[in-house]
């Protein structure tokens, strides 16, 4: 199920990344002000959007749970925030370096939006913990489930954090006027996030895929394994 038209998931990744990162070095313009380290923006508020979708994805998939009592939600639940969190280490990676780069420092605690997707970060990476804390897997889904769903519900408040910020203020890329990035800069953006977007969807369901299969392997060993136990037992009860 979940490998049905990964690979053609796979290779419009591959295309949409390479796009995005020929536009970044040979259309996009050099900012007036950061020169060449800008460009580490196309990668890092890319990043960081995936990241923030992701856990909002985890969130409802893992409302859906609750609702439903279906384990496959939270196994997607799962998965979606797991891969988020992987994204959110690459934004806190890219983001001290352009930090770096451009203020000096690895990190401005005064920064509203630094410290607000730290905090969503820190709250999320509390949730493998508490999963796996429980042994009960009823116990453990629910748990995760209501976890997930409280936790995804602070995310907006980092788009929030964004729009107050007035120290550091990060670009507007996402109005409804366009923002005020250029043309160029803007498609460039775009493709960016799409290239980002789709390799977070790849991933998750190669996980998925991975995991999917590993339980049928699960699944097909204890039925072999239950036939091999019984047949002794019908051998030795057989009339001689």
């Amino acid at each position: 199920m979940y490998g049905r038209g990964l690979r053609g998931l796979a290779i419009a990744t591959v295309l949409t990344i390479t796009a995005a990162f020929a536009l970044v070095f040979f259309y996009a313009p050099l900012d007036a002000d950061q020169g060449f380290v800008q460009k580490i923006f196309y990668v890092h508020v890319p990043l960081a959007i995936t990241a923030l979708c992701g856990f909002v994805f985890g969130g409802l998939l893992g409302g859906l749970y609750l609702r439903t009592g279906d384990r496959k939600w939270d196994i997607r639940s799962y998965v979606a925030i797991h891969m988020a969190l992987i994204f959110g280490v690459g934004t806190l990676i890219t983001g001290g370096i352009w930090a770096k780069a451009s203020w000096g420092h690895w990190w401005v605690w005064s920064d509203p939006t630094l410290t607000s997707f730290l905090i969503v970060m820190l709250l999320f990476a509390t949730y493998q913990p508490l999963r796996f804390s429980i042994e009960d897997p009823e116990r453990q889904s629910r748990y995760a489930g209501v976890f997930a769903v409280v936790a995804g519900a602070f995310v907006p408040l980092n788009f929030i954090a964004v729009r107050a910020a007035q120290g550091y203020v990060h670009p507007r890329v996402l109005t409804l006027t366009g923002g005020n990035l250029p043309g160029s800069m803007r498609l460039t953006f775009l493709i960016s996030l799409v290239g980002m977007a789709l390799l977070y969807v790849t991933l998750w369901k190669y996980e998925m895929a991975a995991k999917a299969t590993r339980m049928q392997v699960r699944a097909l060993r204890r039925t072999l394994l239950g036939e091999d136990s019984v047949a002794p037992l019908k051998r030795s009860a057989a009339p001689s």
